[in-house]
């Protein structure tokens, strides 16, 4: 009887804190941290902290063992302790907020000052041209347009979409006449010039650079046309009107920029 109440005493133990006697036998970093994992997933708080001491003394990544940390110290109600964590990871360098922002447990800190605090911090970092306000000053085109010539006339509808966080717009044309073209508009962070690339099914290759003037976006290169083989200087005006449109005005040189003539102006006019 007395055996038999041992064995179910001993059974229990190891039912209970199976992880505890793994941990007792690990002798590599990893086997300590994923004994942290399960302390973690068994609410045993202090067990985690203990394993994640072994796998760092022992070599395992800093980086995975500080977002072990500040899961641990999220579920045991200790945000200050977690956030404390994920400070020391953001000041390291690390920029990919995703990790924090996606993980289950880490997420739960939203609202609070410190974590939202280092989110916006990584983000900024991560994301640089979604927070810098340089790469806005095209945006005043973006949208879905009908295009219409100056008389009226409906020249097309056009589509500019903001892509890869805002850094670069995309633009998707289609003419009345069933034509298409498209091209991708960025800011060039060495030069901080703006660049269109163009490129259209009939074979013309718009690429100009430039920036904001006084009259709006101008950017100036050349147009080449497959077609024929050549090649003229080209630039582009964009200029947002008063009434909410926006007036784009190309011209070309057949003299090397000596004189200029109108190639399209079209007048964007928001879908309702």
């Amino acid at each position: 009887m007395i055996r038999e109440k041992l064995f179910n005493l001993l059974f229990l133990i190891i039912l209970v804190v199976p992880s505890l006697s793994l941990a007792q036998e690990a002798t590599d970093a990893t086997t300590w941290f994923q004994q942290a994992q399960e302390a973690r997933q068994s609410e045993r708080f202090d067990d985690a902290h203990k394993a994640l001491d072994k796998a760092a003394a022992l070599g395992f990544a800093p980086l995975r063992v500080s977002f072990e940390r500040a899961r641990v110290h999220t579920l045991a109600d200790e945000p200050s302790r977690a956030v404390a964590e994920l400070r020391s990871i953001a000041d390291a360098g690390f920029t990919a907020v995703g990790f924090v922002v996606n993980d289950a447990i880490l997420s739960t800190l939203a609202g609070n000052e410190g974590y939202d605090s280092i989110v916006a911090e990584m983000s900024a970092k991560a994301y640089p041209c979604q927070n810098d306000e340089a790469f806005r000053a095209f945006d005043f085109w973006l949208g879905e347009w009908v295009v219409e010539l100056a008389d009226g006339t409906v020249a097309g509808s056009n589509t500019i979409a903001a892509h890869e966080r805002g850094c670069v717009l995309v633009e998707r044309w289609s003419s009345a006449g069933g034509g298409t073209g498209m091209s991708i508009n960025y800011l060039d962070k060495a030069t901080d010039e703006w660049v269109q690339i163009w490129n259209a099914e009939g074979g013309s290759q718009i690429h100009i650079r430039g920036g904001m003037t006084d009259k709006g976006m101008l950017l100036v290169g050349t147009l080449h046309t497959v077609g024929n083989g050549t090649t003229v200087p080209f630039r582009g005006l964009w200029t947002p009107l008063e009434d909410g449109r926006v007036r784009q005005f190309f011209e070309q040189s057949l003299d090397d920029g000596a004189t200029w003539s109108p190639w399209f102006e079209g007048f964007y006019k928001r879908k309702e």
